[in-house]
């Protein structure tokens, strides 16, 4: 007799999740109403629903100390958490919402895994941010960037400089050997004063629809836009930031801007960031 192999985790979730096809919008919005309500059956579906994005998230992680099943474990725990506090009032998608949860499962997966010594997630973050502002500045400056350098480009002060510095070698003694290429997804979509999830899944849903519109505008355009309202991965930069990364004048920048967002007027969610600009 000839007995099928046991599925591993990673293909059973599959294979469950090819039975669940994706939702459309307007059933998403009904789901988290039941669930509101207490519905488990509602929460259920809407968690198989999203299997395919936790491995799609899920695998953006790999090779950095856990395995993919372990990481796919991860992952279901911030689904299910998004699934729990998703609100359809605020206006933004589950998957945007979603994402972000799944994301922070398995940053904190990592971060608290084979290490003796672990620092908090959040400063783990910022020193990552720091390491990419230090390469940046490096390949732009054709040198090593000064500490008055960096405060000005993070937009903090040396002393803070110095403090994250500090923990960057117990990082890169803790991370080493893990093949990590030094990039962080979450630490670029977190910025430093840590909003809160459901402000991320709102600037998250800002963020696609300025990248949609993007497409249509000139590269010098383009490139002011997407430098000044976070599409680079960055998070948002005031005029004078956007100026000062792009080498060009202020009062430059804020035309090129205003050209800008002449021309995608017509879309409500860049319209509202032109009036908070």
């Amino acid at each position: 007799m000839v007995f099928d192999a046991p599925l591993d985790p990673v293909d059973e979730l599959l294979r469950r999740a090819q039975r669940y096809p994706v939702l459309p919008h307007e059933k998403v919005l009904e789901l988290a109403q039941r669930i509101e309500r207490g519905d488990l059956d509602a929460k259920d579906l809407l968690i198989n629903s999203n299997l395919r994005l936790v491995v799609s998230v899920a695998r953006k992680y790999q090779g950095q100390g856990l395995s993919f099943a372990d990481l796919v474990q991860e992952g279901m725990l911030g689904l299910i958490r998004a699934a729990e506090k998703f609100d359809y009032r605020k206006g933004y998608r589950f998957s945007t919402y979603a994402t972000i949860w799944i994301r922070q499962a398995l940053q904190r997966g990592l971060d608290n895994t084979g290490r003796t010594v672990r620092l908090p997630a959040h400063i783990s973050q910022r020193v990552r941010r720091l390491g990419r502002a230090e390469r940046e500045m490096a390949l732009r400056l054709g040198r090593e960037p000064t500490l008055e350098e960096l405060a000005k480009e993070l937009d903090t002060d040396t002393d803070e400089i110095e403090r994250l510095g500090s923990y960057q070698q117990v990082l890169a003694s803790l991370d080493a050997g893990v093949g990590e290429d030094g990039e962080t997804p979450l630490g670029a979509l977190l910025p430093v004063d840590e909003e809160s999830l459901e402000d991320q899944a709102v600037r998250g849903e800002t963020e696609r629809v300025v990248r949609a519109g993007l497409a249509s505008l000139p590269t010098e355009e383009m490139k002011v836009v997407g430098t000044r309202f976070g599409t680079d991965g960055e998070g948002e930069r005031t005029v004078e930031q956007t100026a000062r990364h792009l080498g060009m004048s202020v009062a430059e920048t804020r035309r090129i801007e205003e050209r800008a967002l002449q021309r995608l007027a017509g879309i409500p969610e860049l319209q509202r960031l032109r009036e908070a600009a």
